[in-house]
């Protein structure tokens, strides 16, 4: 089964499908997705998001994306509240951003954030969504700290380097690839993946950025999982449906509320 595990339907360019969402839904099916996951980067739109599950294969997260600067948490509550929809399967996506945000202050409500998604999601036994950028050290402290090993997560649209992923694993964390594994220049992720066991990997596309070779500089979106999907097998010289069966078997032994015939149809 192939499995779109990250990507922001509502920020989708619809522009090619006359602005109907179910038309881009409708194109990763042909590509031969069947289940994709629609991540959360702040709990205004999460009515947006919930109304996106009412089409079958397509589940939701709940959480705040650490560059949300106005939206971070300092208790889980709202978390747990909209946890309460069984389509919801995960929380965040949540994190730390070091990258793009400079500030101490903002690193300090960050790690406070962070360490909210991980205590809602231990409790709630759901994994979480993680993004971490420049911020290694941090990050598996605070997943050490307050992550809960069983329910463990994916540290999403993975960019660092072999060591972090190594110590994620040793977490129950997995990894989830994106389309920059296959920019010319991603040699060390690529590295990586040659590493890494197929047993802790995941694709995804994060769409409506970071769009595959060879449509990168486009919009990306959900079909194009399919490309990466491609290249994690070449990388790995294993075949592609081996790829498919692995990280679907991957997701769903993670993702506990999904469930594998809730699939996408036309």
């Amino acid at each position: 089964m192939l499995i779109d595990t990250h990507c922001h339907l509502d920020k989708l360019d619809l522009s090619p499908y006359d602005n109907n969402l179910h038309g881009a839904l409708d194109a990763a099916y042909h590509e031969g997705v069947r289940q994709l996951l629609s991540i959360a980067v702040n709990l205004e739109d999460m009515s947006k998001l919930l109304a996106f599950t009412e089409r079958e294969g397509v589940y939701a997260s709940c959480g705040v994306h650490p560059l949300h600067t106005e939206g971070l948490l300092t208790d889980g509550s709202a978390l747990k509240q909209f946890a309460e929809n069984k389509k919801i399967i995960a929380i965040g996506e949540t994190g730390l951003d070091y990258f793009y945000e400079t500030s101490e202050e903002i690193h300090t409500a960050q790690r406070e954030s962070f360490k909210q998604h991980l205590i809602a999601a231990g409790q709630l036994d759901l994994p979480v969504i993680v993004h971490t950028r420049n911020a290694q050290q941090d990050t598996m402290d605070l997943i050490r700290q307050y992550g809960n090993k069983d329910s463990a997560g994916v540290l999403h649209c993975f960019t660092e380097d072999y060591p972090m992923a190594k110590a994620a694993l040793e977490e129950n964390y997995l990894i989830s690839i994106s389309g920059i594994v296959t920019f010319r220049t991603a040699e060390e992720l690529k590295e990586t993946v040659r590493k890494l066991p197929l047993s802790s990997l995941l694709v995804e596309t994060d769409a409506p950025y970071l769009a595959p070779v060879p449509f990168r500089g486009k919009k990306n979106e959900p079909k194009f999982v399919k490309e990466v999907a491609q290249y994690v097998a070449d990388l790995k010289g294993i075949r592609y449906e081996a790829l498919l069966e692995a990280s679907a078997e991957n997701f769903h032994r993670v993702f506990k509320r999904a469930q594998p015939d809730y699939q996408l149809t036309v």
